[in-house]
């Protein structure tokens, strides 16, 4: 596992700057409207930011950041760097500072990001911590706790409530929460609803769905919970994008689709849920974008092949140029993405160096093939080497020293039993499958599909899976940016939802070059007085 040089991310203490109370400067649902109706873009605060998915796509759209939430320290230096860069040294380096949500209060927050604090909150987006509701977080938890439902304990489970906390005190016209999907199906509690619940006390008209990235022209199969809310005042109801791609999904994603809306579908007609069916795609929507439209442009990388088993710290400071024009319209909106555009080199194309084994097996697999069957390849390549060197000469005896240290070499140690996802080499034609935040760990998981490279993706390689443009910059090292990656709402997706958000608000959004004209089509709205 690659060591990382223990950096010390500056955190904000939480006291207010001034030495007085902000009081009540929270402008009403009106007053923003009259502002927005006079051509000023919406104001844009993200809780929970990460390194900045969902502000990406929402500025893009024609909002402006007024600053992120984040507790991650590499999180927020990429939030700040991309979105509030310091422009000399004397600058204020807050927005780059660790914050913690439980410690600082909304108003604090307002009266720190706006000078004068009087502007106010449009809309607030951002996504909860997920480890709770996952199943994957919830089994982890049992085992360290040794209780069946000792996830409930998880404080980060609760953190949605300091989410509605900040929509109470700030009175955003609209919002935004993202989660994974099995947030509908909490320890037998639809949590969903009971935020819709809180939000329609507080004056919003809420829906909530499942949005799955690849449906919007993001390579990668990523479902989510979208949950959208609308102020009453604004006259609008909250909706969802329209598709653009036909995806072909496997077969496992409707059943557990089916497995996190269980509390869902279960609901008689006569009780109240804010879920929507997600719109349907249009019966002429082209095929979603594959892997290959995403990342075959991105020079090809062999040097860790030469540098053997090479362990560290893995900066992203290179200056690798691009060697090929863009390839697919997916590619050159990577390059050109307005306020992000490449300047023809990529700092961050590098990738994990392994072992000669774990080089082999990848060259070895087909597309698509998991742990189980690399383990069989790895199996059948160690009997190939151990029948080599027998007719050779050999006396290698099955089960003595030096047989399994030959072993150690061609076989991973792992059970394939119990591993089956660990490893996977991606299709070149079909989206990837979903980044997760354990990227931060290994990459094991997305394995390149051209066997001649023979590793597993660069950190700019998942950066476009997740649709992060090439101008995008990460703060830190290899790995806090992998995990940076895998944690972030894909900027496109985010585009798609701040689009119609900001349509139903009557506002016009900004387009992105080389998407399908139809989405920039649609009319506005007129808003009900």
């Amino acid at each position: 596992m690659n060591s990382e040089p223990k950096q010390q991310p500056k955190k904000w203490d939480g006291r207010s700057p001034y030495g007085i109370s902000p009081g009540d400067m929270v402008p009403g649902i009106r007053a923003k409207l009259d502002r927005i109706g006079r051509g000023a873009p919406p104001r844009l605060l993200d809780l929970f930011s990460g390194c900045g998915g969902l502000t990406l796509g929402f500025v893009s759209a024609g909002c402006v950041s007024i600053g992120g939430v984040e507790l991650d320290g590499h999180a927020a230096e990429s939030h700040a760097l991309n979105f509030h860069p310091l422009k000399d040294r004397s600058a204020d380096p807050w927005h780059a500072m660790s914050k913690d949500i439980l410690q600082l209060k909304p108003r604090s927050l307002l009266e720190r990001l706006q000078r004068p604090p009087e502007g106010g909150v449009d809309v607030i987006v951002g996504g909860p911590p997920c480890p709770a509701f996952t199943r994957v977080g919830r089994a982890k938890l049992r085992e360290v706790f040794q209780h069946p439902e000792a996830f409930k304990q998880d404080p980060r489970a609760t953190l949605y409530v300091q989410y509605l906390q900040y929509v109470q005190a700030l009175k955003p016209l609209a919002l935004v929460m993202e989660n994974v999907p099995d947030i509908l199906n909490w320890g037998g509690h639809n949590l969903g609803d009971e935020i819709c619940e809180s939000l329609k006390a507080m004056g919003y008209r809420c829906a909530y769905t499942l949005l799955n990235a690849a449906s919007y022209g993001v390579p990668q199969m990523r479902e989510r919970f979208f949950l959208v809310a609308v102020h009453k005042e604004t006259g609008s109801d909250p909706s969802f994008p329209v598709p653009t791609r036909m995806v072909d999904f496997p077969p496992g994603y409707s059943s557990s689709r089916n497995v996190a809306l269980k509390n869902v579908l279960a609901k008689s007609s006569g009780n109240k849920s804010w879920y929507v069916p997600p719109p349907a795609v249009p019966a002429d929507a082209p095929p979603a974008v594959t892997v290959a439209e995403a990342i075959a442009d991105l020079p090809p990388l062999t040097d860790h092949l030469h540098n053997k088993d090479r362990r560290g710290a893995r900066y992203l400071d290179g200056h690798v140029p691009h060697t090929t024009s863009p390839h697919s319209a997916y590619a050159r909106l990577m390059r050109e993405w307005p306020g992000f555009k490449s300047d023809g080199f990529l700092r961050d194309h590098v990738t994990r160096c392994l072992t000669q084994r774990d080089y082999r097996i990848f060259k070895d697999m087909e597309p698509g093939e998991d742990y189980p069957k690399a383990h069989v390849r790895a199996t059948r390549l160690f009997a190939q080497e151990v029948e080599m060197r027998r007719r050779t000469g050999s006396r290698l005896a099955e089960g003595s020293l030096e047989y399994e240290k030959l072993k150690a070499t061609y076989v991973p140690p792992y059970d394939p039993g119990k591993f089956p996802n660990k490893w996977r080499k991606m299709s070149a034609n079909e989206p990837a499958r979903t980044l997760m935040a354990h990227l931060g760990k290994d990459t094991y998981s997305h394995i390149h599909y051209d066997s001649e490279q023979q590793r597993v993706i660069s950190v700019r390689e998942a950066a476009r899976l997740q649709s992060f443009p090439d101008g995008f910059r990460f703060a830190g090292t290899m790995n806090p940016a992998f995990r940076q990656i895998g944690n972030s709402v894909p900027p496109l997706l985010a585009w798609y939802i701040a689009d119609e958000l900001l349509r139903r608000l009557d506002i016009t959004p900004k387009a992105l070059p080389n998407l399908q004209e139809e989405s920039r089509r649609r009319p506005t709205k007129t808003r009900v007085a």
